[in-house]
């Protein structure tokens, strides 16, 4: 029997494969390619575009970091929007803090959502029926754009690499859109590559959002599926800097939201070091808050 391989296709002298077991799913939505498949090393994989964005095994690093962080970054968010995620992942997690009123998710390939649903269940559990969750299949940027002023505290965008249907998620019409509809103290997070290969895409994201935000820093996350090491989140604040924080202030944050010792990447202590960047990642983003 001959043996089946998938080969990501994110770059072009670099990448990983995966042993296929058994191809659950191929599809091409009016937006992207969509492969779901049972992986030998890393249970079910989500490929678009032929780029990995989730595995089973390995999602809690990449959806921990990118709820967790900004949520007890802010403290009291009660309105959550999540821009893509189309998986669930960030949409379950945001739901397991019960400061969270409501959690409107905008993704824009329905068929993500429904793929996700049908072959990767585990990975958004019950969070696609919660009553303090909206999900809306539709463009984020028109989302943003029409939104009211300060209707969210936090904004978290899970989306592709700035190439293809993800590009008008990294622009600066969009960040300003962000901007005013977050709150005083409203912060925005969104996954910005992993900066040994994509440099470009921190630097330049952080350059955007400086000029709508005070506060502009990353954060990291060792993804094993993410290839380069270190993939940075970069993180803006309309209030307080993200930088620094008290790791006690963190640890009674996650006891009070029953999070503490249900993580299993997420930390007080990983939240608060994560901020400290090795030199080369640091030196892509505005010197203030690096």
């Amino acid at each position: 029997m001959t043996e089946q391989w998938i080969e990501e296709t994110l770059y072009d002298n670099w990448g990983q494969r995966f042993r296929v077991t058994k191809e659950l799913a191929r599809t091409k939505s009016p937006f992207q390619d969509i492969v779901v498949f049972e992986s030998e090393s890393h249970g079910r994989v989500l490929l678009l575009d032929g780029v990995v964005q989730i595995t089973e095994r390995d999602e809690f690093v990449y959806q921990e970091m990118l709820t967790h962080v900004p949520l007890f970054t802010h403290g009291a968010a009660r309105n959550v929007l999540i821009i893509g995620a189309g998986d669930g992942g960030v949409l379950r997690r945001v739901l397991e803090h019960p400061g969270v009123e409501k959690a409107v998710m905008v993704e824009i390939d329905g068929a993500v959502i429904e793929l996700s649903k049908q072959h990767l269940p585990g990975i958004a559990g019950d969070a696609w029926t919660n009553p303090r969750a909206d999900v809306i299949v539709g463009d984020g940027i028109d989302y943003v754009a029409k939104a009211a002023d300060a209707s969210f505290d936090v904004i978290i965008v899970d989306s592709t690499d700035p190439i293809g249907v993800g590009e008008v998620l990294f622009t600066d019409s969009f960040y300003q859109h962000c901007a005013r509809i977050l709150t005083a103290e409203g912060l925005i997070v969104n996954q910005c590559g992993v900066p040994f290969m994509q440099a470009d895409e921190l630097r330049e994201t952080s350059e955007r959002r400086a000029k709508f935000f005070p506060h502009v820093s990353a954060y990291v996350a060792a993804v094993p599926t993410y290839v380069g090491g270190f993939m940075t989140l970069g993180i803006a604040s309309k209030g307080k800097s993200p930088v620094g924080q008290d790791v006690n202030t963190v640890r009674t944050r996650a006891q009070d939201a029953g999070i503490l010792g249900n993580t299993q990447y997420w930390t007080p202590e990983i939240h608060v070091g994560s901020f400290n960047l090795p030199p080369y990642i640091a030196k892509h983003l505005p010197k203030a808050d690096a």
